[in-house]
């Protein structure tokens, strides 16, 4: 993956990261644990992987919204280059070439 130069959108995808990360371990102890139908504990883990799903769409989101902003398109046939929405894209984010590189 490429360094981010905005650095909230690095935040973001460590966010991402962290979240996933989390939701995986409650996921895998529920399983490995469970927990009673009637148990109290029940209540607050089903808000708590709400709360963490909805971070992740957040994230997911911001991130989106950046990556839509900065790429460029990734195919090079001239119907999706001709129809790409250059106006978006930030030329300053992207990498420069130097000459020497040839």
């Amino acid at each position: 993956m490429a360094v981010d130069s905005d650095s909230a959108i690095a935040w973001h995808r460590a966010q991402l990261r962290k979240l996933r990360e989390t939701l995986k371990n409650i996921d895998a102890a529920l399983f490995t644990v469970g927990e009673p139908a009637h148990s109290t504990r029940t209540g607050k883990t089903q808000r708590t992987i709400a709360d963490l799903q909805q971070k992740i769409r957040q994230s997911q989101q911001i991130i989106a919204a950046h990556e839509r902003q900065t790429r460029r398109p990734l195919t090079t046939d001239r119907q999706t280059l001709a129809s790409a929405s250059w106006s978006n894209w930030n030329a300053q984010a992207a990498p420069t070439r130097s000459n020497n590189s040839r």
